[in-house]
């Protein structure tokens, strides 16, 4: 199940951290953040850039998925999700693309 809860991301982003031994001043520097960005994501309290998540996970050897899912029922409807995609505007329709093209690639 994918986890939408920025507070949810923050904290296992927190523990995954811990587990490596990483301050957080730490994985900032390494992905290119100020200390206090770093800090606000793992608080939950800001929407961080796909970019940037990116970079955190790769600091932290974990793949996206890691972090953006949880144990439980792993089924999609997809159909749901073509249905809702459609409804949107062409443009929509291309940036939705463009961010599960980035996502699939981050999985490579």
């Amino acid at each position: 199940m994918l986890v939408f809860d920025f507070i949810a991301i923050g904290n296992k982003l927190y523990s995954i951290r811990k587990k490596t031994g990483m301050t957080q001043a730490q994985v900032a520097e390494a992905a290119g953040l100020s200390d206090r960005t770093y800090a606000d994501i793992e608080r939950g309290s800001v929407n961080m850039r796909i970019e940037s998540f990116l970079k955190i996970c790769n600091v932290l050897h974990v793949t996206p998925n890691e972090i953006l899912t949880e144990e439980g029922d792993a089924s999609v409807d997809v159909n749901g999700i073509l249905g809702k995609l459609a409804a949107r505007s062409p443009k929509e329709q291309q940036t939705a693309m463009k961010l599960l093209e980035v996502y699939l690639n981050s999985l490579e």
